[in-house]
């Protein structure tokens, strides 16, 4: 009795999760000007009409047969609006508007397919022996459907904010948070040994890329207490760093140079003609930063969004590099706070705001070696190639989650942003792209041995 109590409490649970984050992203939808809902925001995505079917398809391909042995109602949105794209090297989407479903149509799918898989999931969860015929349980598909969705209310986010401004309807948040100046300065972290990922029989939920956990030894190293911020950066521009090549990939590994005599960190900034971090704005002689509803004076003390490339030709201009994965666990040992603790303890994330804030604006944030904002107010590179565990195994009903990008061209990041889900800031979360995307909420911080 009691475990049947404990398991419909469960299930309870992840479908109000599951209706909590639809309204995430039907908000953040509503943010768009209805006239611009056919537009394409970033050359590399897809245009916006096609992640408001591709969510509720998602969960309709998850569970429609798998589970609930359902026909399809609407295949050839099924197929439509199946998979998002992530270009490597070109190939830019040349759909047009025309080419799309109407935004009634669209909304029909959606309310179908939410109307029919919550009467079953209703009933389905009284089951408390319920499993796919992958031999996974129905709360593993569940978490999987709610974090698939809290992740693009993230990256949605990143797409949004490279809207036009006049193409949304503006919210308001307050900029002004006032802090002490910042004092930079290396946290030195003794030699130790980390653990990277979840065993695979842990109670808690991961993605396939989570497992398996193990151990690894981490050398002693030094990190900067506080991510790199706007000012810093601005530094490194006016030294001239966009313009000297020796700072982008020239004598660097596996990471930029993969051709001989090939730069692609270089190739990629010249061809594009990148000369600032795509969420600042030249206006004069003054630097605005672009939030996701106005522009302002560049924030000085906000930690600086950037590209892996250009995170790491500051390193380089620092005489410093970027950590990579199992240096930086190390740096946030104890920095992952349990759900019960105090929010503030998760740093700027969850969706309490839109924007960065100082990077000391929330001491209570601070790992155990006292280094600052490894949870919230922007995600960190790290140079880790983005690259299977020991014992990695891809989830049966979604082979490509995370195989299809074990190419050698995404780089690990950790940590997470303002618009990062609660849930996805556990410890052995990782999250990855290209080195070469401007666009993401995405800071560092630098280390040196």
């Amino acid at each position: 009795m009691l475990a049947t109590q404990h398991d419909s409490a469960i299930g309870h649970t992840l479908i109000e999760r599951l209706a909590d984050s639809r309204q995430r992203t039907d908000d953040l939808f509503a943010v768009v000007q209805p006239d611009s809902l056919y537009e394409r925001p970033i050359a590399e995505r897809h245009r916006i009409i096609f992640y408001i079917g591709h969510l509720e398809a998602f969960d309709w391909n998850l569970f429609h047969q798998r589970v609930f042995e359902l026909k399809p109602f609407h295949p050839e949105f099924d197929r439509l609006f199946a998979f998002g794209i992530d270009p490597v090297g070109g190939g830019l989407p040349t759909d047009q508007p025309s080419d799309w479903p109407s935004i009634a149509a669209v909304q029909d799918y959606v309310q179908k397919v939410r109307a029919v898989l919550d009467e079953k999931l209703a009933h389905a969860l009284l089951d408390s022996d319920l499993s796919t015929g992958d031999g996974f349980p129905l709360t593993t598909l569940l978490n999987v459907a709610i974090e698939h969705r809290l992740m693009h209310a993230e990256t949605l986010a990143y797409m949004l904010h490279q809207l036009p401004l006049d193409r949304k309807r503006p919210l308001t948040e307050s900029l002004s948070i006032v802090t002490p100046a910042v004092v930079h300065r290396s946290i030195d972290i003794p030699a130790g040994v980390v653990t990277l990922g979840l065993p695979r029989h842990s109670e808690s939920f991961g993605w396939d890329n989570e497992y398996e956990a193990h151990d690894v030894d981490v050398p002693s190293f030094s990190i900067d207490q506080y991510k790199v911020t706007n000012r810093q950066y601005l530094e490194f521009i006016t030294a001239g760093g966009y313009e000297t090549r020796a700072l982008w990939g020239d004598g660097d590994d596996h990471t930029s140079s993969n051709h001989a005599g090939r730069n692609e960190d270089w190739d990629w900034k010249s061809r594009q003609g990148i000369s600032h971090p795509a969420f600042w704005k030249r206006q004069g002689e003054q630097w605005l930063y672009r939030t996701m509803f106005e522009d302002v004076p560049l924030p000085l003390d906000w930690p600086v969004y950037v590209s892996q490339a250009e995170a790491k030709a500051y390193a380089r201009w620092a005489g410093k590099s970027l950590p990579t994965e199992a240096e930086w666990q190390r740096a946030a040992s104890e920095g992952a706070r349990e759900a019960a603790e105090p929010a503030e303890h998760f740093g700027n994330s969850d969706f309490v705001r839109w924007s960065p804030v100082p990077v000391n604006a929330i001491p209570q944030s601070q790992s155990a070696f006292s280094v600052y904002g490894m949870l919230g107010n922007g995600w960190e590179w790290t140079s880790t190639q983005f690259a299977p565990f020991p014992g990695f195994e891809p989830f049966s009903f979604y082979r490509g989650y995370s195989a299809d990008f074990f190419d050698g061209k995404h780089f690990v990041m950790k940590g997470g942003s303002a618009r990062t889900a609660a849930c996805m800031l556990r410890p052995t979360f990782r999250n990855w792209f290209q080195a070469h995307y401007q666009f993401i909420y995405t800071g560092f911080r630098c280390v040196s041995h």
